[in-house]
Order: structure tokens, then C-alpha cells, then sequence
């Protein structure tokens, strides 16, 4: 599914270390509304070090999700262990408060368009081909 799961109401922990940017965007897509994403903690690779290694015009053009949500995203480094320096290095837990989400501006829940990723260069994800138009059916009832 790509990291296209809902969260279903539920608090719930993804634990998603070394997964490629478009995954975490699309976790973000599918639950894009405060009181889900304030449901959500996610263990996995850091937000502010995708924000600070990408131009801002590529993380918003091909990452949007994750470029919206950062303001509303609380973000703490894993210790990182002096023997394995290049292995998890920038691992972070990350949550989504409630009380921060509500303060982004109601322009940034407007925009709920599923990801497609056409025009980006470093896609670290193999795309499902079966033959679906690739939407999810939350998208398609919208």
C-alpha cells in the first residue's frame, strides 16, 4: 500500500526506520486531519533532516505532506551509539499534538490530494503495478 494505512480512530506507532520520504508522505496523506494525526507517533527517519539535506521548492513540490506538517510536528533525535554512527543516525521519534496542529492555517488541511510523484527525481519507493488507477478508496469517496 505504500504507507498508505489509516490510523482508524486508533493511537497508533509506525515504526519506520531507513523507509524513503514518499512513504512518510503518503502516511501523511492518508491521515490527513488534526485529530488523526495527533492519534499518530511515528519512529522513523527525521523530519528536520529531510527539511535541512532538501531544496525547500522539492521537499514542497514532491514531499507536500511532510513540507505542511512540520510546523505542527514535535521531533526528538534517538541517542545515536558511537559504534554504529552511520547506521540510524538520524532516527526520531515524532508526534503530532493536537494543540499545534490547530494553530497551522486552515489552508493546510484544504489540500488532500493523494501523492503521485511524477516529476520527482530520488523516488525511494517501488511503486505497486496492478493495473489500479492508484487511488485509495478514502480519495475516491471524497
Amino acid at each position: 500500500q505504500e504507507g498508505k494505512h489509516g490510523v482508524e480512530g486508533s493511537a497508533t506507532l509506525f515504526y519506520m526506520v531507513h523507509c524513503g520520504k514518499a512513504l512518510y508522505n503518503n502516511l501523511l496523506w492518508k491521515n490527513w486531519s488534526a485529530g488523526a494525526l495527533s492519534k499518530m507517533v511515528i519512529v522513523g527517519n527525521s523530519f528536520k533532516g529531510m527539511e535541512e539535506r532538501l531544496l525547500s521548492r522539492i521537499l514542497e513540490r514532491d514531499y507536500s505532506y511532510i513540507a505542511k506538517v512540520l510546523k505542527g510536528t514535535e521531533e526528538v533525535a534517538l541517542p545515536t551509539h558511537p559504534r554504529y554512527l552511520d547506521t540510524f543516525n538520524d532516527t526520531s521519534i515524532h508526534w503530532f499534538p493536537l494543540h499545534k496542529l490547530k494553530e497551522l492555517s486552515p489552508e493546510v488541511w484544504d489540500f488532500v490530494e493523494e501523492p503521485t510523484y511524477q516529476d520527482c527525481d530520488d523516488l525511494e519507493i517501488i511503486r505497486k503495478e496492478d493495473g489500479t488507477d492508484g487511488h485509495s478508496p478514502a480519495a475516491a469517496e471524497s
